[in-house]
């Protein structure tokens, strides 16, 4: 009797899994200056059914035997949706409907468990279209003209965000937020230095795509990225600070990676479009980039090192490399900057204490000060401190290599034609 009551309760479980195969038992969202993210637990793997409606917008997601076991979230200072609501348009399907606050780009997809969530649907909701760039017009060349000066511009990435909080201590601590306000006490350092300005990649609690990071460096023409992190390891005595590079690997896998996309890779070589180049030059071109663009990387994380060393431990001596998507940006000198080990109790304590994120954002900092003392690009404020009198015999390609600039740049800020100086 026993036997035959526990066949019957496994096929009614059975059967109700049947009829509610999905369950969504949570739903949340961030908000991020480009676009959201909706992230819903599920019960397991769903593979939803997703269109818009026009007059007015929205954007439904019918999910198959699902049911609803969650409250709906409200958008009340979202850039993107009004509000969602949930109905069944027949029998076994559950419907969730965005109100939109106009066209979007949705994107769609489902995450597997990790050791923090299990199934998840995410729902990305983009701007439908960007505006195509005008088609620029021909006008007749002026004569050059010394350029303004302007600040450098500093680009920080905190790392995660949102949907994923990285790595995670044993008292609750997020490496998500810590990094966060480090990189926000960075940011200020670097705007009140003269001469500088910072960018800050991720400004509240949101995921970006790892190269949409790089994407938004290069849009804000920063001369150097900083991505920071904090490490964890299976050993809570692991501890120490780290600072590391792109690999040479990680940047012959980027260089082949632009070379097969090739209208995005024209802008990386000073201007010089590959579109009408053999793939043997546009490769040695693309190289030349990296190079030159992994070996100030280099003298950065020199600098950032060896002011980590004055504050506390270093986990690894000398600067590691790595293929990092984040370190992964053909034309800016990056780094990524492991600060603590959140998974040793001490650093994770320090990692919460406002004083000591202050000192790993002054040794960042003063690294970075350091690093433009030597390195300042040509038409900044920082470079323009730097006054180079000619001596008679002097070339401009000595003196371009003296500086740590190329010819073309040299040339360009001070408004020569030819490559001929005079004393």
């Amino acid at each position: 009797m026993a036997r035959k009551f526990v066949a019957a309760l496994v096929g009614w479980l059975a059967l109700v899994q049947f009829c509610y195969g999905v369950e969504v038992r949570g739903i949340r969202h961030w908000d991020a200056p480009d676009h959201i993210r909706l992230v819903l637990d599920v019960s397991s793997n769903v593979k939803p059914k997703v269109f818009g409606l026009r007059n007015p917008d929205r954007l439904v997601v019918d999910l198959p035997r699902g049911k609803l076991k969650a409250p709906l979230p409200r958008f009340e200072d979202s850039s993107f949706l009004y509000r969602m609501r949930s109905g069944r348009p027949h029998p076994g399907m559950l419907r969730l409907v965005l109100d939109l606050k106009s066209q979007v780009r949705p994107k769609v997809f489902t995450l597997p468990p990790n050791t923090h969530y299990g199934h998840r649907l995410v729902i990305d909701l983009y701007p439908a279209g960007a505006r195509q760039a005008a088609t620029p017009l021909v006008r007749k060349a002026k004569p050059p003209k010394r350029p303004t000066l302007r600040k450098v511009t500093v680009a920080i990435d905190a790392g995660h965000g949102g949907e994923d909080p990285g790595a995670i201590g044993r008292r609750g601590t997020r490496e998500k937020d810590v990094v966060l306000a480090i990189a926000k006490k960075l940011a200020r350092l670097i705007n009140a230095t003269s001469g500088m300005q910072a960018v800050l990649i991720r400004k509240g609690d949101y995921y970006i795509p790892l190269r949409r990071r790089i994407e938004l460096a290069r849009k804000a023409k920063a001369d150097l990225f900083i991505s920071i992190h904090a490490d964890s390891y299976k050993n809570p005595r692991a501890s120490g600070a780290g600072v590391y590079i792109l690999s040479e690997r990680g940047a012959s896998s980027e260089a082949a990676r632009w070379l097969a996309a090739r209208e995005n890779a024209s802008d990386l070589v000073g201007g010089v479009s590959l579109d009408d180049k053999d793939e043997v030059l546009a490769k040695v071109l693309l190289d030349l980039s990296l190079t030159g663009t992994r070996e100030y990387s280099q003298r950065l994380a020199r600098e950032v090192l060896q002011e980590l060393q004055r504050i506390g431990r270093i986990h690894h001596h000398g600067v590691q490399q790595a293929g990092f998507v984040v370190l992964k940006s053909p034309d800016i000198p990056s780094i990524l900057v492991e600060t603590a080990f959140i998974s040793n109790p001490a650093e994770e304590k320090r990692l919460r204490s406002a004083k000591y994120q202050w000192h790993w954002a002054k040794a960042i900092h003063q690294g970075v000060v350091d690093y433009f003392k030597r390195h300042a690009p040509p038409g900044t404020l920082l470079a323009a401190e730097r006054r180079h009198v000619i001596t008679r015999g002097e070339t401009l390609s000595e003196i371009a290599q003296n500086y740590g600039v190329s010819v073309e740049r040299l040339m360009s800020y001070n408004a020569l034609t030819r490559t001929r100086v005079q004393a």
